[in-house]
């Protein structure tokens, strides 16, 4: 029973397996455009193979790298009891292991999870955002992020990255072909298409990826207000972090990583396409649903 409290959103659900399908499709379509170009199985195996290793590398390090990147330390209960006894009680509502705990000497106030799988994750939060919400608040965020520890979130999010990995090391692959067959005139069409392939399928990647995440900020924000019962304290906790952010001067925002709670860098006219993160309206608005939906008189 406590396993389903971590609901799960259809829609989101479906949006996001569209969204790997699709991704898993421009894969296909770059190994096949490989396969032209080198004219052998050898050449599209080694990409392939290249690729997939670079992603399990980010998939088995990424705790380490987002400790590292963070400033971060892990923290003994004796260190941070009221931090672990929120944690542990989630865990024990969410029936889930325990995962380590972390926390950034950081002004700025955001939280993190990652980790390869749920026996092998952190969960982060800055001294920032200690100071800034109320217990409440702070346990609302904390099963955000426990829900994207629940949800395998860095794995999916690794295995979604593999196509535009690969996209990037092709057009290293035809550039340096390129250069050395210049003074072939067959060999220039090849590697004009593989590096225009190359790229297209990179952009499109890219573009895929921050979708998929920020579906998966909805999924992890829908998920966490069902296990706590609570939507109102997490729009407040996201209203207060937000507004924090906003005020922090943007090179003390650059240390800070896409994997937070909210996003840490402030975006440009094109925001909305390259955002890892939905708006924050539209985070507000499904959190104001579940909110009614909650208050709403039973029997």
């Amino acid at each position: 029973m406590a396993t389903s409290r971590f609901i799960k959103d259809g829609g989101l659900t479906a949006r996001m397996t569209l969204t790997m399908f699709l991704l898993g499709g421009l894969y296909v379509a770059l190994v096949a455009v490989v396969l032209l170009y080198v004219r052998s199985l050898g050449g599209a195996v080694v990409v392939a193979l290249v690729a997939i290793g670079i992603a399990f590398w980010q998939w088995w390090s990424s705790d380490k790298v987002a400790m590292r990147a963070m400033r971060a330390r892990e923290v003994t209960p004796q260190e941070a009891p009221e931090l672990h006894g929120m944690i542990d009680r989630l865990c024990a509502l969410a029936d889930m292991p325990k995962p380590r705990v972390g926390v950034s000497d950081m002004a700025i106030a955001n939280a993190f999870a990652t980790g390869r799988s749920p026996d092998r994750s952190v969960v982060c939060v800055t001294t920032g955002i200690l100071r800034t919400l109320d217990a409440e608040e702070l346990e609302a965020v904390l099963a955000h992020e426990l829900s994207h520890v629940a949800h395998r979130d860095v794995l999916v999010m690794t295995v979604a990255s593999s196509a535009g990995i690969a996209a990037g090391l092709l057009m290293r692959f035809a550039q340096f072909g390129g250069m050395g067959r210049s003074r072939n005139n067959n060999a220039l069409p090849a590697v004009l298409v593989a590096l225009l392939v190359s790229l297209v399928v990179y952009a499109v990647s890219f573009l895929l990826l921050r979708l998929l995440s920020r579906y998966r900020e909805l999924s992890a924000d829908r998920a966490g207000a069902y296990l706590t019962m609570k939507p109102a304290a997490l729009a407040s906790a996201l209203q207060k972090i937000s507004g924090e952010a906003a005020a922090t001067p943007t090179r003390d925002l650059r240390s800070a990583s896409a994997l937070c709670i909210v996003p840490a860098l402030r975006g440009g006219g094109l925001s909305g396409l390259m955002a890892t993160h939905p708006p924050l309206q539209q985070r507000l608005e499904q959190l104001a649903r579940i909110q009614a939906e909650l208050s709403r008189p039973t029997g």
